[in-house]
């Protein structure tokens, strides 16, 4: 079913019953993708004495399950710069709108010796001349794997310090990517990406440019069926006090009327 939505002074018509999910699904089997040298997360139900809380077990009337996990290393998740400051920041503070104009791009990381990185010159040429709310980055070659990898010291592909200064410096305030950081896995705390696209300057004592409504989302996976250009997309996060939250982006087909 189509419908039309005013965003940004712009009249979009949009068709809400066609999603494209990005997001990867939280499990706690080996299908879960792992990073940052944790185990798989734990979904197991609540035990009182005897009574567990699982109604195949034939003691309940509900399932009722913990869950443990980590959103940094366990599956799609958005942070806000939160995620690297002394000061608490809050992802669901930072965030209070969901739906913004999105641009999907694939790109080859380069070598540059022992490592894979996404270059500014990459990103500069996927973009063109648009200017997106958001940017989509998708790696190639993009095996279905990535919705399953043990990420720990593999050394992953990463986003070079400049094409994080030049995301920024194009206004985008939404950088999606289907990697378990922007950052090069072991680079002595530096966080160069991070810092560059929220423009923190010093994680001990906020600038007062920080982007405090900017977004990374990491550990996406967009399937070889959906092609790049212009989406709009529905970031939806759980309401989580904390630097980060799993997430849900969703993109959807869409045309400016």
């Amino acid at each position: 079913m189509k419908t039309t939505i005013e965003h940004n002074d712009q009249i979009i018509e949009v068709d809400l019953s066609k999603p494209i999910d990005i997001s990867i699904p939280l499990t706690n089997t080996d299908e879960n993708p792992i990073a940052w040298y944790i185990e798989k997360p734990v979904i197991e139900p609540v035990v009182f004495g005897d009574w567990i809380g699982k109604v195949s077990e034939g003691k309940s009337s509900t399932n009722f399950n913990n869950i443990f996990f980590n959103p940094h290393g366990h599956g799609t998740h958005t942070e806000c710069l939160g995620h690297i400051t002394r000061e608490f920041y809050s992802v669901n503070q930072s965030l209070k709108q969901f739906f913004f104009l999105a641009e999907l791009v694939s790109v080859v990381p380069e070598i540059q010796g022992d490592d894979l990185v996404i270059s500014r010159n990459e990103i500069k040429k996927a973009l063109g001349n648009k200017t997106p709310e958001a940017i989509i980055i998708r790696t190639l070659p993009n095996f279905k794997i990535k919705k399953s990898l043990k990420y720990s010291n593999t050394n992953p592909p990463y986003l070079a310090e400049d094409a994080a200064v030049f995301i920024r410096e194009s206004g985008i305030k939404h950088l999606l990517i289907d990697l378990p950081s922007v950052d090069k896995e072991h680079d002595e705390g530096k966080l160069l990406a991070h810092k560059e696209f929220w423009n923190v300057k010093d994680v001990n004592n906020l600038n007062a440019n920080a982007r405090l409504d900017a977004t990374i989302t990491e550990m996406i996976f967009v399937d070889d069926t959906v092609e790049d250009g212009s989406y709009l997309l529905n970031l939806q996060i759980a309401s989580f006090e904390n630097d980060a939250s799993p997430s849900k982006p969703i993109l959807y087909k869409h045309r400016m009327l």
